[in-house]
């Protein structure tokens, strides 16, 4: 029997990392991208300033996590903002492993100055913001849907952002998210809809889950989430969105989701 595989991208912290553990533990094998290879390695940029800060987590830990459950692991290093090293690896997935069953497009680009108040904004920052969180990952999608149409079957997961759709509670130097970071979740929220329309007759699944409000290591670091906890944001379980995900690729039930922005906490708690 030839078992599932999953392509995580953004794995080495946070949701990503706990996605591929819960899709090992159920069974998949996993495939896992980040820029960040070994642990102490990791540097993420400050929401102000200038400074880089270090983060805990790497491709590394994460391939040690995901063989616990029993899973093969393929770690691969990858840059949302080089779109060769993009298709570089679901093309190292697909050479090695023959297939990718579910894409969960996680990852999000890193980029100093993403959060600056709108007079502020850089717009060649806002560029690359749009080329690291939706054509990057559109350029997944393209990689992966046509083995997926040729099998007949295939889920592609966009984790979404509540930023693409709810005003911010403050700005963004103030606790909430800028405007460069909010439009390019909100240009990938799109995917998911479009795929359905153009594939789902040949088997293909896709939707939005949004994982809710997480306190991930990169963003502890980078600072601002004391100040959206103290806007009453409820804070959401880590392995949330990894739990939805393994079941909306494993469930006919999960058809009834298409169309709609999937809300991780309250799912993840019937599941």
């Amino acid at each position: 029997m030839v078992k599932r595989v999953a392509l995580v991208t953004g794995a080495s912290r946070g949701i990503g990392r706990q996605t591929a553990v819960v899709l090992a533990r159920a069974g998949w094998d996993v495939a896992f991208t980040a820029r960040t290879v070994e642990e102490g390695a990791g540097i993420v940029p400050a929401r102000h300033g200038t400074e880089g800060v270090r983060v805990e987590g790497s491709l590394a830990t994460t391939s040690a996590l995901v063989e616990a459950e029993g899973a093969r692991s393929l770690a691969v290093p990858m840059d949302l903002l080089d779109v060769r090293s993009v298709r570089r690896a679901a093309r190292t997935v697909i050479d090695t492993w023959g297939r990718i069953d579910l894409l969960v497009n996680n990852a999000i680009a890193h980029v100093h100055g993403g959060h600056e108040r709108v007079l502020a904004q850089d717009l060649d920052v806002a560029d690359r913001m749009m080329r690291g969180n939706y054509l990057a990952q559109l350029a997944l999608v393209q990689e992966v849907l046509p083995g997926m149409v040729e099998r007949g079957t295939g889920t592609i997961v966009q984790m979404a952002s509540g930023s693409a759709t709810t005003d911010p509670p403050a700005p963004s130097d103030e606790g909430g998210w800028g405007l460069a970071y909010a439009a390019s979740k909100a240009a990938a929220g799109r995917i998911a809809g479009v795929v359905n329309a153009e594939y789902h007759q040949h088997g293909i699944r896709a939707y939005n889950v949004d994982p809710g409000f997480v306190v991930t290591e990169a963003m502890r670091a980078r600072g601002g989430a004391d100040h959206i906890e103290a806007q009453g944001f409820e804070v959401t379980p880590v392995d949330a969105a990894g739990r939805v995900i393994a079941w909306l690729a494993s469930d006919p039930g999960a058809e009834r989701f298409l169309g709609k922005v999937i809300w991780a906490p309250s799912l993840a708690a019937k599941l």
